[in-house]
């Protein structure tokens, strides 16, 4: 049975694909600012996006994009405004967004239940060819900010002060970073879900950041493994009929092990 005959599995190979991208080449500056929680935040705020697309009856991702956007904005708001009590606020939002999203999926018709579990942890047969577009329109924006405020955004995220002395706009920059990485949990939705997707983002930098240190080499070695993980997520997930967005997390788990314990390994047999 080869995978490439049905086409709900091409559309699937294809989004995972551009995820696998994306995700650690944004979740590097989370890494380094030490956010790596924040697309996990992120997620949750879009999660109530989700639940007034179902309200309202509007197209869900573009909801959540909205929502996830305004969520990084607050976020970001929160965090310059008050360091002190920065972190419980932070929360707030975050657990504000997912109790949202749970109450207004509720209030909608019947069936949003069981569409927001496809969100949640991500489907295979529920990405048309129009949110395959969107997710490469998507891509190419994303690319397009880091291509040309990629330098900036390692400065702030390596060090806010010396980029503040440098002249950068270390507030917009911030907000920028926020916003990206809520634009590629959103997109990352439909083949990863929303309460995992920022794992795909964090676990493949984790795991090069035990291969190297080199700031572009860990997001080349990131990509690599986020890539391989995604595709082997699918290709279990339609093989063994379970969620894409667990197979495709545990198997960024499973890769991280091994490039955590292998050096290891290596050295006591030496």
């Amino acid at each position: 049975m080869n995978p490439l005959d049905y086409e709900f599995m091409q559309r699937a190979l294809l989004s995972a694909m551009i995820i696998g991208i994306l995700a650690p080449m944004v979740g590097i500056f989370l890494v380094q600012r030490r956010l790596a929680l924040l697309g996990d935040g992120m997620g949750h705020v879009a999660l109530a996006g989700v639940g007034l697309a179902f309200l309202l009856g509007t197209q869900p991702v573009a909801t959540a994009l909205i929502v996830a956007a305004i969520g990084a904005a607050l976020v970001e708001l929160i965090r310059l405004r008050s360091k002190s009590v920065g972190d419980i606020a932070l929360a707030l939002v975050f657990y504000g967004g997912i109790a949202g999203g749970v109450l207004l999926t509720s209030l909608a018709e019947n069936g949003s239940s069981t569409a927001l579990n496809q969100y949640l942890f991500g489907s295979l047969a529920t990405a048309g060819l129009g949110d395959v577009v969107a997710l490469g329109i998507a891509g190419v924006v994303v690319l397009a900010m880091l291509g040309i405020f990629g330098r900036q955004m390692f400065a702030v995220s390596l060090d806010p002060d010396l980029a503040h002395v440098q002249g950068i706009r270390v507030d917009l920059i911030s907000l920028l970073i926020s916003v990206t990485a809520s634009v590629v949990v959103v997109i990352g939705m439909r083949t990863v879900g929303l309460l995992l997707v920022a794992a795909i983002m964090i676990v493949p930098v984790a795991a090069a950041q035990q291969m190297t240190r080199s700031f572009l080499a860990t997001a080349g070695i990131a990509v690599i493994i986020s890539l391989f993980a995604s595709i082997a997520g699918l290709l279990q997930a339609f093989y063994f009929d379970v969620p894409s967005g667990p197979a495709i997390v545990l198997t960024a788990l499973l890769l991280f092990a091994i490039a955590a314990t292998a050096p290891r390994l290596v050295g006591a047999v030496r």
